[in-house]
């Protein structure tokens, strides 16, 4: 089974003041092609970090970080952008959006970003509309949406171009019962469907449940790692 991530002896810390404190320890994980891995754990274990060390929005203290065989840790901020922008998708718990473009416009604006032209993009973003059941909602500006509907966008404009890995901290956080669980569903639908790769990282076991493998982080460390399915 092909590896989309590989983490290596991975430690990270911040100094407060004269104290360094350790919030990542001694990490070493392995992702494999189409799994929908959730990271759970407690407030403060390290696992919102972790997952910004696998997007290059951060460096580990030491250690290596793989993706698709690079080793971003070790990328220049440039090439870690380039990758950030053409190869990873990302999800937060607030939805990011800009508040005056349109449905359609806010899915299309990576390709913008990255010097693309939308029009090649029309039948893409037909489908990923179609996926997230937002077709009728694509000239609608973000006001006009729901949070649910807000969080549905969010996951479009990941998907517009083709990731390998989507990597979503907390994306029920900010949604009630009934949607969170409406977005998780759309989640596990994506990684079946498309075959995507996820990492999820949730405090909650019901949202981490929806996912193939399991990773429990406690204090920085990872004490449990199962498979779901």
């Amino acid at each position: 089974m092909e590896k989309v991530i590989e983490i290596k002896k991975l430690h990270k810390s911040f100094k407060v003041g004269k104290e360094e404190v350790n919030v990542l320890k001694n990490i070493n994980l392995d992702i494999y092609k189409g799994k929908f891995l959730s990271i759970m754990g407690p407030s403060g274990c390290g696992k919102s970090t972790l997952l910004y060390l696998l997007g290059g929005l951060d460096k580990p203290t030491s250690g290596n970080i793989y993706i698709n065989n690079k080793e971003i840790s070790k990328l220049s901020d440039r090439d870690i952008s380039k990758v950030r922008r053409r190869e990873l998708g990302f999800v937060f718990q607030f939805y990011n959006l800009v508040q005056n473009l349109s449905v359609e416009d806010n899915i299309l604006l990576p390709i913008l970003l990255d010097g693309g032209k939308p029009k090649k993009y029309e039948k893409q973003l037909k489908e990923i509309l179609d996926i997230i059941k937002m077709n009728h909602k694509r000239k609608a500006i973000p006001r006009e949406l729901s949070g649910g509907q807000q969080q549905r966008v969010a996951i479009a404009r990941a998907l517009i171009h083709n990731p390998y890995l989507i990597l979503a901290d907390e994306p029920i956080g900010n949604l009630d019962s009934k949607t969170g669980t409406e977005i998780m569903k759309l989640f596990k639908e994506i990684n079946r469907e498309k075959g995507l790769t996820i990492v999820n990282v949730t405090h909650s076991r019901e949202s981490a449940e929806y996912g193939t493998d399991l990773v429990n982080l406690k204090d920085g460390e990872i004490i449990k790692h199962e498979k779901l399915i």
